[in-house]
């Protein structure tokens, strides 16, 4: 291997390397739920607490959501429920040290209930994405 291409490949490390590291101190919380959880779809609603951050998912009827601690790294207990007007909810509860979830319900065209839970903060939504 020449020199040329030494260098190609160490310059192309370094960016991803940049990169990764910008992201991860841009949005910590976003930035750790993208790598970890895996919601298909485009997002479409946030719901912020004071603990943590609802992030809510939407691809053809389905409805997935994940709920992201502010403070990750250490285990609190999390929660993240999804239901679907006229079902029973979807819950992932645990101790958890980054995020609870992904959570996944066909709603088709039905309205969604997403409630979310970081140590003594939660989010609940009200009946939403009708």
């Amino acid at each position: 291997m020449d020199s040329g291409a030494i260098r190609r490949r160490l310059a192309l490390g370094l960016a991803v390397l940049t990169a990764s590291g910008l992201l991860a101190v841009a949005a910590p919380g976003e930035a750790q739920a993208a790598a970890s959880a895996s919601c298909p779809g485009r997002k479409v609603r946030t719901l912020p607490f004071s603990t943590g951050t609802v992030l809510v998912y939407k691809r053809g009827g389905y409805v997935c959501a994940v709920t992201v601690t502010k403070k990750p790294g250490v285990k609190r207990k999390m929660s993240v429920s999804v239901q679907a007007r006229g079902s029973r909810p979807v819950v992932d509860e645990g101790r958890y040290a980054y995020h609870a979830g992904p959570v996944m319900v066909h709603a088709g065209r039905r309205c969604v209930w997403l409630k979310g839970r970081v140590g003594q903060g939660s989010v609940s939504s009200g009946w939403i994405l009708c």
